[in-house]
């Protein structure tokens, strides 16, 4: 029997600096306050990575992990770090699935905008890429919270229009074109925009909610 390979999660995030992360939701947040929600954002997506326990744990940033900026954030030493270099978001996911991929690993491709991305849904697509080429788990926007390789293939990340709502469909599309075996998962909520608010854990909102205050 062949053996299944160990899967890496990478996380793509900003730093979370005020006017550089959740810049669209600043008319309802502030500057700072939607600084504030992407270092929440982070934390919790990085806690529930490592309460996977599905392989290493990397953070892919911007700017790069050497700046100073991330000396400020309380992450663990588990996690190991990359930059995510330049490009668009394609060219920047390229990069890090090519060389996890090219390593002997699997991937699950994921960012800090779903909270109700958990832990169980992490361990679900790694199970799945025992048996799968792919996985993706679509967001109500018309995006993904994650997206699970075996394989590589530069298509899936060229020439798709991103922060847009077809990113989902033309992905599925190009799997299927690629004849590869797909999981997916039903829709999850992410925060991108001032109405997503609301999909934010219960217990977050009145944070959210002192930020709106302070913002006005």
């Amino acid at each position: 029997m062949k053996p299944v390979p160990p899967t890496r999660i990478v996380i793509f995030t900003k730093a979370p600096l005020p006017g550089f992360a959740k810049t669209r939701l600043i008319p309802a947040l502030g500057a700072q306050g939607a600084a504030d929600l992407a270092q929440r954002l982070l934390l919790h997506t990085l806690h529930k990575a490592l309460a996977a326990n599905v392989g290493p744990v990397e953070l892919c940033v911007t700017p790069s992990a050497a700046d100073p900026v991330w000396q400020r954030i309380p992450i663990t030493d588990a996690v190991q770090w990359s930059d995510q270099g330049a490009g668009d978001l394609g060219e920047k996911m390229a990069r890090a699935a090519q060389r996890v991929l090219t390593s002997g690993e699997s991937v699950l491709l994921i960012g800090t905008d779903c909270p109700q991305l958990s832990s169980d849904h992490l361990r679900q697509a790694a199970a799945a890429l025992q048996r799968t080429d792919a996985a993706l788990f679509p967001t109500f926007d018309g995006g993904y919270a994650l997206l699970g390789l075996n394989r590589f293939h530069p298509c899936l990340f060229t020439g798709i229009a991103w922060s847009t709502n077809s990113v989902a469909f033309e992905t599925l599309c190009r799997l299927g074109q690629l004849g590869w075996a797909v999981h997916s998962q039903p829709m999850l909520h992410d925060i991108d925009e001032p109405a997503d608010l609301q999909w934010l854990p219960k217990a977050w909102l009145k944070a959210v909610q002192d930020s709106i205050c302070r913002s006005g």
